[in-house]
């Protein structure tokens, strides 16, 4: 069964909208794109090319398709390990509105997208990475199908724009796997999803700290 690994880059408010450059993603007025590109250094870059080295496919929102499948394929250098894995290994579009994809190997989803999600999962093979597609995760979050975060943060607050965590995701344990640093300030957290939460009551003037796994409890 494969994983299904988000990798997304947001603000220290939790907002993931247009982090590489103004024009990305204008949707909502949104003034701060490119947010990221100030903290972009060769520790970032290797942890990226890694990320891609791992995929072995990729489940992109139409927006986001749009943009890489503009861009990407422009990147003909073998020696470029992400533009290599972009345009080389499968790519699945959720998306109501396109009706044909011509980037190489890629596949649009049809039917109920989480059920197209779910069998994708239990094929054999590597990880299916999510990038970007902000709309299309809160669907997967919704539904329960992610199965690792990696989560880079940066040191900076917006106050407005597309959060990674919208409204319907169900309430969910994760465990931190892995964090790293760069100079500049970006801290990357990784996360593997462990189950339902944990509830518990602290008692002022007690030691004792009591957990409780049924939020029917609360």
């Amino acid at each position: 069964m494969r994983k299904l690994v988000v990798g997304t880059f947001v603000t220290l408010d939790g907002v993931m909208q247009a982090p590489g450059g103004p024009d990305e993603d204008r949707d909502g007025g949104f003034q701060h794109g490119g947010w990221l590109v100030p903290y972009f250094d060769e520790a970032f870059l290797g942890s990226m090319t890694e990320w891609a080295k791992r995929a072995g496919a990729f489940l992109l929102g139409r927006k986001t398709y749009d943009m890489f499948a503009a861009s990407w394929p422009q990147s003909t250098d073998p020696a470029d390990e992400i533009a290599t894995a972009l345009n080389t290994r499968p790519k699945f579009v959720a998306s109501r509105t396109l009706h044909e994809v011509t980037w190489n190997n890629s596949h649009l989803l049809t039917g109920d997208l989480a059920e197209a999600v779910a069998k994708l999962k239990a094929e054999e093979g590597g990880e299916i990475q999510v990038h970007g597609s902000s709309q299309l995760l809160q669907t997967l979050f919704q539904h329960d199908l992610v199965d690792r975060l990696r989560i880079w943060q940066f040191p900076v607050v917006l106050g407005t724009g597309k959060r990674l965590f919208g409204e319907g995701a169900i309430p969910r344990a994760f465990r931190l796997v892995d964090t790293q640093q760069t100079a500049t300030g970006a801290v990357l957290h990784v996360y593997d999803r462990v189950g339902g939460l944990q509830y518990g009551e602290v008692e002022v003037g007690q030691e004792t700290v009591i957990f409780d796994s049924d939020p029917a409890h609360r």
